[in-house]
């Protein structure tokens, strides 16, 4: 699972209303990481892409721990017989991840729980 170059852009610009932009993104060197579509957004967001260092996976260690729960408990849990089955078990299993599963990182709260409670406030 991963954005594709054009999608990686678009992707960030579907947040809901009540999400801001975040001041930094970090992210790899991968190909939809270093497509002109992130950079221009990133642009026009006023948002600061950090590169992490290649062979570096401590960098991002976040985000490798979310990639291997991803395929331990998902991807290699599952035999998909089509795009669409592996979509729809990808889902369900993201919709659990982020609405049932406290994480230890966000003080024992779930993903969209933690989200609600740092909700974007603009100043007014």
């Amino acid at each position: 699972l991963s954005f594709s170059r054009c999608s990686s852009g678009t992707n960030l610009g579907q947040r809901g209303p009540e999400r801001s932009a975040p001041k930094k993104i970090r992210v790899d060197n991968a190909p939809e990481f270093t497509s002109v579509a992130l950079d221009q957004w990133a642009y026009w967001n006023e948002v600061q892409l950090v590169f992490s260092r290649p062979a570096t996976p401590t960098d991002n260690a976040h985000i490798e721990s979310f990639n291997t729960r991803l395929r331990q408990e998902c991807l290699n849990a599952h035999w998909f017989e089509s795009i669409e089955e592996a979509r729809r078990k990808t889902r369900t299993w993201q919709q659990q991840y982020n609405e049932e599963h406290p994480h230890s990182a966000l003080g024992y709260l779930t993903p969209n729980a933690f989200a609600k409670t740092h909700a974007y406030s603009p100043q007014k």
